[in-house]
């Protein structure tokens, strides 16, 4: 990293409840959220903010020159979040709260509920970023994309004919279950990059960093709800800084990989896949099966450490046919009703509601004649026989 004084843009974002069900955010919790960050610039604490919603999250910007996982800005987040949850339930809105599973701050909101995406630079003369919020989905759900950005030339031209792009970038990868990251470099690696994040569930891209200089480029929050609260309690819904231009991938190379609406895991009760609909801010809610699955794209610069902006990206008809293919694709999918590939397979539906109605059915499972012995693996990896 280059020597000047630094900028962080921090994005933290929390579901502390919302109207009709999960549909969307109410514009009173948004105000009351905005009054907490507009109080806290007035006495310097944060530079610049700015609050929306993703479908029913409700999404808190905010520039800074504190740098990453600052306690300070934390709790300035959660106090945000704790305000709007009073809000919320006055109202009676559903699930109030919901993702605020702890009644303390304990100087970091990470493993508290809300997810944090956060990153650090010194700014360049003209610093375009692009803030991804994606609703009743999982962080994974960005690994796809990720790698597209930043190691597909098919979709990134900048990474042959870019000087600046050439030498690739680094991804860091983060096994959610064991806590542990690696580093892969593309495009030298990408065989055994894509060996991993094609299991989104288990394993996420947190931050992605320019080869050259490892000048970060993206990062994404990595919240697993279901596996800090050792229980289903809704969906991840995670959120993604990316920087563009000038050394990094153009705008439109950024937005390029969501004109495909990939399949996710998520929708209703966080327990199918389903596509990702890339929407503007006006359609930010969801509704058909609790979805689809949603993501909205906002552009700001960066300029001093302010947020200006910001541009509404998929607000743009050059999206029309994406989100007609995600109807196409919801319609096909949600043909196969409680049945896989719609429903998650067993080891996601551990962190559903399924493993009370497994409990439930245990004893009526009788042993039958198969004429073989199933073998199941053990975690060391090695077959057994059951007995």
């Amino acid at each position: 990293m280059s020597e000047g004084r630094t900028t962080t843009v921090s994005v933290i974002k929390a579901d502390i409840g919302s109207l009709a069900g999960h549909h969307r955010v109410h514009p009173d919790t948004i105000l009351a959220a905005s009054r907490v960050l507009a109080e806290a610039k007035r006495k310097g604490v944060i530079k610049s903010f700015y609050v929306t919603n993703a479908g029913d999250d409700l999404q808190l910007i905010m520039t800074h020159f504190k740098g990453v996982d600052n306690p300070e800005i934390h709790e300035l987040a959660w106090t945000a979040f704790r305000e709007a949850t009073k809000v919320a339930k006055d109202l009676g809105l559903y699930a109030a709260g919901q993702d605020l599973l702890s009644d303390a701050f304990s100087g970091n909101i990470r493993g508290l509920g809300p997810g944090v995406a956060e990153m650090e630079f010194v700014e360049r003369p003209s610093e375009p970023i692009v803030v991804f919020m994606a609703d009743k989905t999982e962080p994974g759900a960005f690994n796809l994309p990720l790698y597209k950005i930043f190691a597909d030339p098919f979709n990134t031209a900048g990474l042959v004919i870019d000087p600046r792009l050439h030498d690739g970038f680094i991804f860091e990868v983060l096994d959610v279950f064991e806590g542990k990251a690696v580093e892969l470099r593309a495009p030298e690696e990408i065989y055994d990059l894509l060996a991993l994040i094609g299991t989104p569930s288990r394993y996420v891209v947190k931050r992605v960093y320019r080869k050259s200089d490892r000048e970060i480029a993206a990062v994404v929050s990595s919240e697993r709800l279901s596996l800090i609260a050792g229980r289903y309690v809704g969906k991840d819904d995670p959120v993604m800084i990316v920087r563009a231009q000038s050394g990094f991938p153009a705008v439109g190379e950024v937005l390029e990989p969501f004109a495909f609406p990939h399949l996710v895991a998520g929708w209703m009760r966080g327990s199918h896949h389903g596509p990702l609909m890339p929407v503007g801010l006006k359609d930010s809610k969801v509704s058909r099966f609790d979805g689809p699955p949603r993501v909205i794209a906002l552009g700001f610069q960066v300029k001093n450490g302010e947020l200006i902006g910001p541009a509404d990206l998929f607000d743009d008809p050059a999206f029309d046919e994406a989100r007609r293919q995600a109807q196409m694709i919801a319609d096909y999918i949600r043909r196969h009703g409680p049945f896989m590939p719609h429903r998650l397979g067993p080891e996601e539906m551990e962190y559903t509601t399924l493993p009370e109605v497994l409990k439930r059915l245990k004893d009526r499972f009788k042993p039958v004649e198969m004429g073989y012995k199933p073998k199941v693996k053990h975690e060391s990896g090695e077959a057994a026989d059951v007995d």
